[in-house]
């Protein structure tokens, strides 16, 4: 109503407010707030054009709090019930995780080893903690298997080879790959499910001649490894692919999400230092353990 009379304001406004039924004074105010609607709305739209850029960068795969964090962290100070709606309003969704079924198979005659952490996968510094897991990559060539191991205490990716099988070799390529980096502390935790790849002897002689111990949640319990299971689901919606048309398109983007992205642009709350990147978390914790030396 106090848009038309704006329009129609060559006739009288006192008439046209009586038509309307609209007071005078609110008209005024309405109209000398005009200004600040016009630079409401230019501040949205630059606020909904950063969020798509941030959006784009992180392959469609944040929401909210994490689009909200990486403003903070470019230095715009943004209430946090801004972005969502924002977001709605211009269609922008990050990635929802599909329910994953467990792929799990135990070898015959298995010894496994004991449940270590116990569903707690924390850590409190790099290199004592890992979970590992392996997956299958569909591509027009077959199957291509990743195996990866997780470090608890930073949630990088620190071993993660790929081979067109999924025998114990590869769960032992990932682990001499996290150890070549020399990161992993005497004593560490190698935590997995019971799959054939972990409980053959191929990988205990590794874990021992390591100096590291062995753990294994139980069959069939996807929550006994949720921290490997976790790190496959967000791989999967936000690596933008369902298959690849040969296993080296499909090795070469493993290897840019999980080294370029993955590790060091990919936000994830930590419950003490707020959003950090993996490599962020993994330097936080060397200068902290500097600064206590």
């Amino acid at each position: 109503m106090y848009a038309f009379t704006e329009a129609e304001k060559t006739r009288p406004v006192a008439f046209l407010c009586r038509l309307l039924k609209v007071n005078r004074s609110s008209f005024y105010a309405w109209r000398d707030g005009a200004g600040a609607r016009a630079g409401r709305r230019a501040a949205e739209e630059a606020l909904a054009h950063e969020i798509t850029v941030i959006h784009i960068a992180s392959r469609s795969a944040y929401g909210a709090p994490r689009i909200r964090a990486e403003l903070r962290r470019l230095g715009k100070r943004v209430n946090r019930k801004r972005v969502g709606p924002v977001m709605r309003e211009h269609g922008i969704t990050g990635h929802t995780r599909r329910k994953r079924r467990g792929l799990t198979r135990q070898a015959m005659k298995a010894v496994p080893a004991a449940d270590l952490p116990g569903r707690d996968f924390t850590a409190s510094a790099p290199g004592t903690r890992l979970a590992g897991d392996t997956t299958f990559i569909p591509t027009g060539e077959g199957w291509l298997c990743l195996a990866t191991w997780l470090d608890l205490a930073t949630r990088e990716t620190v071993g993660y080879p790929v081979a067109d099988h999924h025998r114990a070799a590869l769960a032992v390529d990932a682990l001499r790959m996290a150890a070549g980096r020399g990161r992993l502390r005497p004593g560490c935790i190698t935590h997995s499910d019971r799959g054939s790849e972990y409980t053959s002897e191929e990988l205990r002689r590794e874990i021992r001649r390591l100096g590291l111990r062995q753990s294994m949640g139980r069959t069939g319990s996807c929550y006994d490894n949720a921290a490997a299971e976790s790190f496959f689901a967000v791989m999967k919606e936000e690596i933008g692919t369902r298959s690849w048309p040969d296993r080296a398109t499909a090795r070469a983007e493993i290897f840019t999400f999980i080294e370029t992205f993955y590790n060091r642009r990919r936000l994830r709350k930590h419950p003490d230092w707020g959003y950090l990147t993996p490599l962020e978390a993994r330097q936080r914790h060397e200068q902290d353990h500097t600064l206590a030396a």
